[in-house]
């Protein structure tokens, strides 16, 4: 629908002489009586003999009249129009009413332009009846055939006259014989005879079934009466279970209003345990990866720790002055070494190797010492810290933006930490 179509679509109507003003407003929203009235003026100048049910009250006879306008524009007109659209009864139908109007239009300002100067009243006052002119091409179109076929069994009779005319002049020329004519005329007589008898047959047998006939219908009158009187019957009593099937009916209301309640709170539960779930495993996976990066860091600065203590280790065994002692008497003389403790600072995390000052010993032996010191300082370190985590997952989650310092402290899990390992 545009506003163009529109516009045509009043002016043109009311240059035809419709008798009411259209507005453009009256298409907005879908008016099937404005429409079905301007169809039946439309089709009643087009043919005023024209006979279109008017009555449009129900939804069938909305039907009816629309398939009854299309029709007559199909074969009158030969103008095709979309029904659908004509029952929409809004701006697509005035698409499909233009057509017509179209047609109307363009014949009138044809006629205009052969009458030459007339006034606005004779315009105003203009009929235009196509209605007798397609009877008359009608009734052209039908005689033309019959000549057709007329003349085409004219042919073919001619075209045996040659024949025909031996058979007829040989027929004229024999003498007529009394007995023959005679003998043909009573066979003729007792043909007709015998057909006269079996249609008076036919006639009787026809009286017999009509009281046969009206015997039946009768008889399925009475059984109609009785059956509509049991009907009206059956309606005026009230079952016994009617009270019970309403209370059960709102029973059954109330049952699925509960269902339709708790399958929507089973539905949003649903929703809510998914996006946990969701969140947990996003928890889950930045804990995982806070504690990699960790370990990393850590492993790092153990080995940094490492490679420092034994550089200050070698540099102590170079400061030490050589000693002429026996190797027992060292070993005597040689400080017990101390243990670490429990609660001291871990291996890797700032820890300080100390030695004698004492020499005697290879640095091999020296550095096999060292390296056995720092292989069990290692374990127990890492002994503490599986127990610190095992600790820690079971006070709290870890926290995310925490940095562990070299002074001891533990990097902290989740919950379910003990499924990391």
């Amino acid at each position: 629908m545009s506003f163009r179509d529109l516009r045509n679509f009043t002016e043109m109507m009311r240059a035809l002489g419709y008798h009411r003003l259209i507005s453009m407003e009256n298409f907005r929203t879908p008016n099937f009586t404005l429409v079905a009235e301007i169809l039946i003026w439309l089709v009643k100048r087009y043919e005023p003999q024209m006979d279109i049910p008017t009555d449009v009250d129900t939804e069938s006879d909305r039907i009816f009249f629309i398939k009854a306008v299309a029709q007559f524009m199909a074969t009158k007109a030969h103008i095709k129009l979309n029904t659908k659209r004509l029952y929409q009864a809004d701006g697509y139908a005035v698409k499909e009413m233009l057509k017509i109007t179209s047609v109307l239009y363009s014949a009138m300002k044809t006629k205009q332009m052969a009458l030459g100067d007339r006034t606005e009243e004779d315009n105003s006052k203009f009929k235009f009846d196509l209605g007798s002119r397609i009877s008359d091409l009608k009734a052209a179109r039908q005689l033309a055939s019959e000549v057709t076929s007329k003349g085409a069994s004219l042919y073919d009779l001619l075209g045996k006259e040659v024949d025909l005319r031996e058979m007829r002049t040989a027929s004229i020329a024999r003498p007529l014989e009394i007995n023959e004519t005679d003998k043909a005329l009573r066979a003729a007589i007792k043909e007709v005879l015998e057909s006269v008898e079996k249609t008076k047959d036919m006639l009787s047998n026809v009286v017999s079934d009509e009281t046969s006939l009206d015997a039946k219908i009768e008889k399925k009158k009475q059984e109609q009466e009785r059956s509509r009187k049991r009907l009206q019957t059956l309606q005026s009593v009230r079952p016994a279970f009617m009270d019970e099937y309403e209370k059960i009916e709102e029973d059954l209301q109330k049952q699925y209003e509960t269902y339709v309640e708790k399958f929507r709170n089973l539905c949003f539960l649903e929703s809510q345990l998914d996006e946990y779930h969701k969140m947990e495993q996003e928890r889950f996976e930045e804990a995982e990866n806070t504690l990699r990066m960790m370990q990393d860091v850590l492993r790092e600065e153990e080995e940094r720790d490492l490679t420092r203590s034994s550089l200050k280790d070698e540099d102590s065994d170079m400061d030490v002055p050589e000693d002429d002692g026996s190797d027992s008497d060292m070993e005597e003389c040689r400080p017990s070494k101390p243990r670490p403790a429990r609660n001291g600072i871990m291996a890797g995390r700032g820890a300080r190797f100390t030695g004698n000052m004492q020499g005697g010993d290879s640095d091999e032996t020296e550095d096999s010492e060292i390296d056995v010191d720092e292989d069990d300082e290692e374990d127990e370190g890492e002994e503490e810290e599986s127990k610190d985590l095992e600790d820690d997952s079971l006070e709290g989650p870890v926290s995310r933006g925490a940095r562990p310092s070299k002074g001891g402290m533990r990097p902290t899990l989740l919950e379910e930490s003990d499924n990391d390992f």
